[in-house]
């Protein structure tokens, strides 16, 4: 097994430090995972997994002997030289990350005046913070650590996928000799490896989620003209899409953007920006785009019913995309907030969030299946573009609904389909 040291830490057993840890096991390392949830470690050490995420349990499974849980930060520091720290960095109120959970890390420190570690930060923080952290650890004398930036790349539904086939690897460091021995637990996946200094790794990471959720919002608001002049959105992405130099990723007219990274990641870079003293105004405007965005769903519903007082909305879909159950900043939430504050009833189902959502959403009726949802309902909202949602049962849905009308809120139905099948539909842009 080699000394003890070879060992891989993990602080943070979140969604970015479960996918992590797994991975790196994958990869051959032998991973200690710490957090100081005591039930998840538990639950993790009988093999209870707390998120969604395809593929995740068998692999945890498959690297069962190489994966230790522990709640305690000793363990991971007394085994480990290179330790990752994957902790939550949420928004506070003024839109700047908030750190006290990395900064909690850092003051739990054990003294360590043997050896040398290595703390790699995984979790999104601002620019600036590296350097920050690392005069921090030099002025505290716990010992000989080094500091590397090392942002993740990961999309919740396809996010083992993504470690282990990266586009890119971003490492930034002040110490060449740190930055290279993390560079090589990525050496094995054979991609492009980055080595910057701390402040442009940070950066890369904030300037990428910016740009994609840029697109977003350009799409959203090339729909909302077509939606005015008659032309369809779909066919204008994919005419834009050809072209190499903008490509057909991120294109996709919708309700906007949600989930527990770009709305958070714009929102800092804004503040970042702001507080360096120079006002974004480009993000600005992607922010509120985003918002408009839900509004716009809402209108299409009065539209075609009027006053939403007492009328029966199906929400289908609540995670703010497939293949996760996450809930983080999920149009459903703005949606069914914005309908109940309307008078509308609100129903809603999900494949897999429903068990979150009840402490996500509240006043909304969460239902088992699509019919259950529809049941009764004055429209259905296509919220989330779950797989199964491309085979709606048409028929008995339209017996069941108070009026046949289908809002695409991903563009993701069949026209033709369901107007075929008596409905009245309206997508974004279409």
């Amino acid at each position: 097994m080699g000394s003890e040291k070879e060992k891989i830490g993990m602080i943070g057993i979140g969604y970015v430090g479960l996918v992590t840890a797994t991975c790196l096991a994958e990869l051959g390392n032998r991973v200690v995972c710490m957090d100081i949830d005591a039930v998840k470690i538990e639950s993790l050490k009988n093999g209870e997994i707390p998120i969604f995420e395809p593929g995740l349990a068998e692999l945890i499974e498959k690297n069962r002997e190489r994966l230790d849980f522990t709640a305690a930060l000793e363990d991971v520091f007394k085994q480990c030289e290179i330790v990752f720290i994957a902790v939550d960095t949420p928004p506070t109120f003024t839109g700047d990350a908030d750190l006290s959970r990395v900064f909690a890390v850092m003051s739990s420190l054990p003294g360590m005046p043997d050896g040398h570690h290595i703390l790699v930060m995984k979790s999104t923080v601002p620019v600036g913070t590296g350097g920050k952290i690392s005069g921090e650890l030099n002025r505290q004398k716990i010992g000989s650590i080094d500091y590397v930036s090392n942002p993740e790349f990961l999309r919740e539904g396809s996010a083992i996928g993504d470690f282990l086939n990266p586009d890119r690897i971003v490492i930034g460091s002040q110490a060449p000799e740190a930055g290279e021995k993390v560079a090589r637990l990525y050496r094995k996946l054979d991609k492009p490896i980055l080595m910057t200094g701390l402040a442009t790794a940070e950066m890369i990471k904030y300037a990428s989620n910016a740009f994609l959720a840029t697109k977003i919002s350009f799409i959203n608001e090339i729909a909302n003209v077509c939606d005015e002049i008659g032309a369809d959105v779909s066919v204008v992405a994919e005419g834009m899409g050809y072209d190499q130099r903008i490509g057909d990723s991120f294109l996709n007219a919708g309700i906007g953007f949600g989930g527990s990274c770009f709305p958070k990641d714009v929102t800092a870079l804004k503040q970042i920006a702001g507080n360096s003293g120079y006002h974004f105004q480009l993000l600005t405007a992607v922010i509120e785009v985003n918002e408009l965005q839900k509004r716009r769903v809402v209108n299409k519903l009065k539209k075609h019913l009027g006053t939403l007082t007492d009328k029966t909305i199906a929400l289908l879909g609540l995670a703010f995309k497939p293949n996760t159950n996450d809930l983080r900043e999920a149009s459903s939430i703005v949606l069914a907030s914005r309908l109940l504050g309307d008078g509308a009833y609100v129903k809603a189902y999900d494949p897999v969030a429903i068990p979150d959502a009840a402490r996500a959403v509240r006043g909304v009726l969460l239902c088992d299946d699509v019919l259950s949802a529809v049941d009764g309902s004055d429209a259905a909202v296509l919220v989330t573009e779950w797989d199964e949602f491309a085979e709606l049962p048409l028929a008995e849905m339209k017996q069941r609904m108070r009026h046949p009308l289908i809002i695409d809120g991903r563009n993701f139905l069949d026209p033709d389909k369901i107007r075929a099948a008596g409905f009245t539909y309206e997508g974004i842009g279409r």
